[in-house]
């Protein structure tokens, strides 16, 4: 569902894109071409700052949000989420975010505060908030990262990782097309 919110603003859909039927598409909202957002989703841009101004969320194109991901930003921030990106099931992206390209956030993870390096693997139940991560970093399955943490106690992303990010892209770039095509035959 497409929502405006209450400054009036209207998410922009590419044509390309499949938006699942019961996700919720409010405000400030730009989905570029060939973007897959799955059942259950929110993407929200409806807050303001202090001057009544706010921000745009952008996913970029071929890039998938999976079932029950949580978009938002605070007091009307950016979140920008890159090219070929993967944002696992239930997962909480919240702005002031970037997420750059080629990036794979796992299932129940939280971005917050930060700036995703370029190919950077963030596992299962990790929280990134208050710390960017440089490209390439891989976060192990339930880190804890922020101010102070050590970054040089974590390696650079193993290539099965890099492998395994590029196959999710692939199969949900897959499920664009077959939900658009079943779209249109209906």
């Amino acid at each position: 569902m497409l929502r405006k919110n209450p400054s009036g603003d209207i998410p922009v859909v590419s044509e390309s894109a499949f938006i699942d039927p019961t996700a919720i598409i409010c405000g400030k909202v730009i989905v570029e071409d060939n973007v897959f957002v799955g059942p259950y989703v929110v993407i929200r841009a409806d807050e303001v700052d202090e001057a009544g101004e706010m921000e745009p969320v952008v996913i970029k194109r071929d890039t998938n949000i999976q079932d029950g991901v949580v978009i938002h930003s605070k007091s009307g921030a950016a979140v920008t989420i890159g090219e070929r990106t993967s944002i696992a099931h239930r997962s909480i992206i919240h702005g002031p975010c970037v997420v750059k390209d080629d990036v794979f956030i796992g299932f129940n993870s939280v971005v917050f505060r930060a700036i995703i390096g370029r190919g950077c693997v963030i596992r299962h139940n990790c929280v990134v908030d208050g710390l960017d991560l440089p490209e390439n970093f891989h976060v192990p399955p339930m880190s804890n990262i922020g101010p102070g943490f050590d970054l040089n106690s974590i390696s650079q992303v193993p290539p099965e990782y890099s492998a395994f990010s590029e196959s999710v892209v692939s199969a949900n770039h897959a499920l664009v097309q077959g939900y658009k095509k079943l779209a249109n035959e209906l």
